[in-house]
């Protein structure tokens, strides 16, 4: 076991928004969370990375147990170096170039040499496709360019577990072919991921694992083939049919 979440809760302004979700991830897993807008997935995976506090909740990662509702900056740190978050607006700095973005938490962050670095950011450009955009800003490279500079980004610490909070959701079609493909290719290399996402068509393909949430609950959690194929329960079966109507239509 990689990672388990107990009992995590989370409120914004007196309003409870998660209620005590629970979550198993294993080494390799690729874990697809879906569900309506305003379930909760945003939310859950910021929770995960720190990005916001839970008020409750036990983590468990990678032999070390944490409650996170009072874990402590340092905790938090270590725990960020072993992880790495894509964000759906890509959240690079437009101020450094596609290289800039990737070197930036390798030097800073970890310590490591620039010119290591800037080797480690030229492999990464070159396999998604950007040799040649290595001095280009954010404002210079377009949404499916700019993502994935923001996975590159991600892999280039190495994490044991990325989180993707909707990758592909600000992406036309084709761009969204584009990114997906590189999700498909890091699950086939082993890599953990969590992936919050509508597109179920792609959850289906790559995700050994996934879950349901809907109010702030995890509703079902399951392998892919129950979840699509023989959900437990009629909420999992209805919104998994309304969004295959609407994929046709």
């Amino acid at each position: 076991m990689l990672l388990e979440v107990r009992g995590l809760k989370k409120s914004f302004c007196g309003t409870e928004v998660i209620h005590g979700a629970d979550l198993l991830v294993e080494k390799g897993d690729v874990v697809a969370v879906i569900g309506p807008s305003g379930s909760g997935k945003t939310t859950l995976l910021r929770c995960l990375n720190f990005l916001e506090k839970a008020d409750a909740g036990q983590l468990l990662f990678a032999g070390s147990t944490f409650d996170m509702a009072h874990i402590s900056r340092r905790e938090i740190l270590n725990i960020r170096k072993r992880t790495a978050f894509v964000f759906q607006n890509y959240n690079l700095f437009l101020n450094k170039t596609a290289r800039e973005n990737i070197t930036e938490g390798l030097v800073v962050g970890r310590g490591m040499p620039i010119r290591t670095a800037d080797a480690k950011a030229q492999l990464l450009l070159e396999r998604f496709g950007l040799g040649g955009r290595e001095d280009a800003y954010p404002s210079e490279l377009s949404g499916g360019q700019q993502q994935r500079v923001s996975i590159a980004r991600a892999l280039a610490s190495e994490p044991d577990i990325i989180f993707f909070d909707e990758p592909t959701s600000a992406l036309d079609p084709e761009l969204t072919r584009q990114v997906l493909a590189i999700l498909r290719q890091l699950a086939q290399e082993g890599m953990t991921m969590i992936v919050v996402t509508h597109e179920l068509a792609f959850a289906r393909s790559i995700a050994n694992k996934v879950v349901f949430m809907e109010a702030g609950s995890v509703v079902e959690a399951g392998t892919a083939k129950t979840i699509f194929e023989h959900p437990e329960k009629e909420r999992t079966a209805q919104f998994i049919k309304t969004l295959a109507v609407a994929a046709h239509n």
